[in-house]
């Protein structure tokens, strides 16, 4: 297998696992009905950030960690089912404060530098704190890296193919979502929006936690 053959193939089942992934589609959707497009890309990017981090991990030999050591594997199962629940359980908590909930179409929205980080940050952290992305890598990265060619780069290069899938199918999320953002970004569907998917996060959480590999 060659390094062309080897990107074709893992681009078949990096589609799959793009399109199956219900976590992450959850959060960039989530972004881009309440806080907007700007949002939803940088939740985006923060989960393909992620992604590349664990595949050259993989690429490195260094999440094999996870598949070996049962500590290291619930350490980090633990602490991403915590991160979990708590972005759900913030998320349901803002859904039923009193003060209004705003979002990229109703003033007062949060904007600007820091709140974009914490967006990117979202993304990256729910991804770099699940078990089971750094277990799919170093399963599947090693068995498409062709004889002779660099780990780190063949790693990193599997990992942005994943990435830019990722990318794509994100953006007909926040594009379809942008088409009906009048109807989307009423504050009473965005109350709706953070209930369903703080629900959803703290489900995924609590299935990470108390499920095995």
């Amino acid at each position: 297998m060659n390094v062309e053959q080897a990107l074709l193939s893992f681009a078949v089942i990096a589609a799959l696992l793009t399109i199956v992934s219900g976590l992450d589609t959850v959060l960039v959707l989530r972004a881009a009905i309440s806080q907007g497009r700007k949002h939803a890309y940088a939740t985006a990017i923060g989960v393909n950030t992620g992604a590349l981090i664990w595949g050259v991990a993989a690429a490195l030999g260094a999440s094999a960690v996870l598949a070996t050591s049962a500590v290291a594997f619930t350490a980090l199962k633990l602490a991403g089912a915590a991160y979990l629940v708590w972005l759900g359980a913030s998320m349901l908590w803002r859904s039923f404060r009193n003060a209004p909930v705003t979002s990229a179409a109703v003033p007062g929205a949060a904007t600007g530098r820091d709140s974009l980080l914490a967006s990117w940050a979202k993304g990256a952290g729910t991804n770099l704190l699940n078990p089971k992305v750094g277990v799919f890598y170093v399963a599947m990265i090693p068995q498409f890296i062709p004889d002779g060619s660099s780990p780190l780069l063949m790693g990193a290069a599997l990992a942005m193919v994943h990435n830019l899938l990722g990318l794509a199918w994100f953006s007909l999320i926040i594009m379809g979502t942008h088409v009906a953002r009048a109807q989307l970004q009423r504050p009473g569907f965005v109350r709706i929006t953070d209930r369903v998917s703080g629900a959803a996060l703290i489900g995924f959480g609590a299935t990470l936690a108390f499920k095995g590999r």
